[in-house]
């Protein structure tokens, strides 16, 4: 295996990380939205709404990072399989 094997893996457009990182490119867009949004609401409705949209997005932001996590983990197993199968 040569050096420039692991930057080969790192430019495919296929490669599961590539993946994770359009994944979190599109995390941090919703976050962005739903701060935008529930700030708005709350100027508008009061802090009632606003507690209640801080939480959802809270929730929504944690689901949306484990998804990722266990993305990222699972293309890292994957990728080890097929270095082990492919030394053997």
């Amino acid at each position: 295996m040569e050096v420039g094997d692991g930057l080969a893996v790192l430019l495919n457009p296929f490669c599961p990380f590539s993946t994770a990182k359009v994944l979190a490119l599109k995390a941090t867009v919703l976050l962005l939205l739903t701060l935008l949004i529930k700030a708005r609401v709350q100027i508008v409705a009061g802090s009632a709404l606003g507690i209640f949209l801080l939480l959802l997005q809270m929730l929504v932001f944690l689901a949306i990072s484990g998804g990722l996590v266990l993305a990222s983990g699972g293309a890292a197993l994957y990728t080890t399989q097929q270095r082990r199968s492919a030394a053997a």
